[in-house]
């Protein structure tokens, strides 16, 4: 029976990738959602909606469309893996890790030891808080074995 896996956050690195490859090597039965990971394409998921006014529209726009598919793929999911990286605040991560919370839904924090304290709340209610991709893959061995 497949495990249904959904890889959230951060977009600026091949995390995904890791995981998905060393569950692959694993064996292990995973299908691997995740949001659109294409920056301009997430930031346009409104435009076909019409032109905006303003920026601030044009975001609030996007973000109900990219909700679809998050909060689709979120409910659908067995696990979300939450990154939070270093480059960029992922506020959209911090608002999934919320939303898995509110749907008790297990969730995995990877992110670095130096923001622990931002996210205290976040990794309070997760399962399992990661500081690598293999500390994932190792997690999913172990949900998944007979």
């Amino acid at each position: 029976m497949s495990f249904y896996v959904y890889l959230s956050g951060e977009i600026h690195t091949d995390w995904r990738e890791e995981i998905m490859q060393g569950a692959k090597a694993a064996g292990l039965d995973i299908v691997f959602t995740a949001p659109v990971t294409d920056h301009d394409a997430s930031d346009a998921a409104g435009d076909m909606l019409g032109e905006q006014s303003n920026n601030f529209w044009r975001d609030h726009q996007s973000a109900k469309v990219n909700a679809i598919r998050t909060q689709t793929m979120i409910e659908q999911a067995d696990l979300v893996v939450v990154r939070f990286g270093d480059k960029y605040k992922q506020w959209n991560a911090a608002f999934d890790a919320g939303y898995c919370a509110a749907l008790n839904k297990p969730y995995i924090t990877l992110h670095a030891e130096d923001i622990v304290h931002p996210l205290k709340e976040v990794d309070a209610n997760a399962k399992a808080w990661c500081t690598t991709t293999e500390q994932v893959v190792d997690i999913l061995k172990y949900v998944q074995q007979p």
